[in-house]
């Protein structure tokens, strides 16, 4: 190709022997040379022209044959390159991938979510409820063995999974209501998608029924069961279901998981499974049934407070809708200042001394802080009507630390 190109062409050493030649023919006849020599110029430069273009494509076309030969043309060389450059990115960018504070960033935001989905006020109210009840069945020192300890511990970790499902339940329910009301949910905000939530539901229902069942406690089982049809009805969207659109039936759904089967299931749990004796209604169980009776209520209805706005946008027919946020929150205050003053008269009925004392003293200062509290909340803020719901959950928790003093 090379020699077919050039052959085509004069070189440049013919040019110029041709050029002498015709130079010396005519040297001798001075007119002839003047008159021709601008004509022989202008000849010799397209010529040169000519040639140097010819040269150019000459070396393009051995290059791209070159390339051919050699197994690599432009295009394929610019894709080599970039998958190199794309190959060196990702082996620098490799080890960012396991940078371990990375990790711990990750790891931390999922707990995170994690402990915002499981709602922690309800799991530390369910934990604390369970060990105190459990503790009214102790008759003796003897009685607090690692038996005992085991079966509160098989109670509170179903209770704890079966809590978990609940509460998951109702923001997967809720999803649309909490991007009003509670909009830092892990649902509500996106952190979790709806397939996660259904995921982590269904599987803390069947870890709670599963542990249950090998322990083979059936006061445990049927606390369990009867609790997961209550919180199934109370959230889940299907016809005759949903009872929180109804006041009174979320009312009782709360009331009853709160205040009868926490109390009366898991006290049998370790009066009859633990230490297998006869079932008993002994007069702190009974108190504490009556007490906490008032208290659920309160939360059932104080709960819905904060979320007016978005319950009244999709028809959720709460007290508070209905009658007012002053109006629900001065009966929750009342009713609470009611079951302390229940709580007082039972304390100074005590025939024990120290029961007397720290029962009556206790329930005094509970009541005393309730009023304080309840008198400096601004109901036109939705952040201190929050913050008092808060209070009242650890009134609860207070509570169920005396309850096991009561005698």
């Amino acid at each position: 190709m090379d020699s077919l190109l050039l052959g085509s062409f004069p070189k440049p050493s013919s040019l110029t022997i041709g050029g002498n030649f015709w130079r010396s023919k005519t040297c001798g006849k001075n007119y002839y040379a003047s008159s021709h020599a601008p004509t022989a110029s202008w000849h010799k430069r397209k010529i040169q022209k000519e040639h140097n273009f010819l040269r150019f494509k000459q070396l393009s076309l051995n290059h791209t044959y070159k390339g051919i030969k050699g197994g690599c043309t432009s295009q394929e060389c610019s894709r080599k390159y970039v998958v190199k450059a794309a190959s060196e990115q990702s082996f620098e960018s490799e080890p960012q991938a396991f940078d371990p504070k990375s990790i711990w960033v990750s790891a931390k935001s999922s707990l995170d979510a994690f402990y915002r989905f499981s709602r922690p006020h309800t799991v530390i109210g369910t934990a604390l409820s369970i060990i105190s009840v459990s503790v009214l069945a102790v008759q003796k020192t003897s009685d607090l063995s690692p038996l005992f300890f085991t079966g509160v511990l098989e109670a509170v970790v179903a209770a704890l999974f079966m809590n978990i499902y609940i509460v998951g339940l109702n923001q997967l329910s809720d999803i649309e209501i909490d991007k009003i009301n509670k909009p830092y949910l892990p649902l509500a905000s996106g952190e979790y998608s709806f397939q996660t939530g259904v995921i982590i539901v269904a599987s803390f229902s069947i870890l709670s029924f599963w542990l249950g069942w090998i322990v083979g406690s059936w006061p445990l089982f049927w606390a369990l069961f009867v609790s997961f049809l209550l919180g199934t009805a109370y959230s889940i969207n299907v016809p005759l279901l949903r009872w929180k659109r109804f006041a009174v039936l979320a009312a009782m759904c709360i009331l009853a998981v709160r205040a009868v089967i926490v109390q009366l299931a898991f006290f049998l749990h370790i009066q009859t499974h633990v230490y297998k004796r006869p079932a008993v209604l002994s007069k702190p169980l009974i108190f504490a049934t009556a007490f906490m009776s008032f208290f659920s209520v309160v939360i059932a209805l104080f709960k819905d407070i904060p979320d007016i706005e978005g319950d009244k946008i999709f028809g959720i027919q709460s007290f508070s809708v209905r009658l007012g946020q002053k109006k629900v929150f001065w009966i929750c205050v009342l009713l609470l200042e009611i079951a302390y003053g229940v709580a007082l008269l039972m304390g100074a009925a005590s025939p024990f001394l120290w029961s007397k004392i720290v029962t009556v003293l206790g329930h005094a200062v509970l009541a005393l802080v309730l009023w304080y509290r309840a008198k400096s909340v601004d109901l036109k803020s939705k952040a201190s009507i929050t913050s008092f719901y808060m209070f009242i959950w650890k009134l609860f928790y207070a509570e169920y630390l005396l309850i096991p003093l009561v005698r």
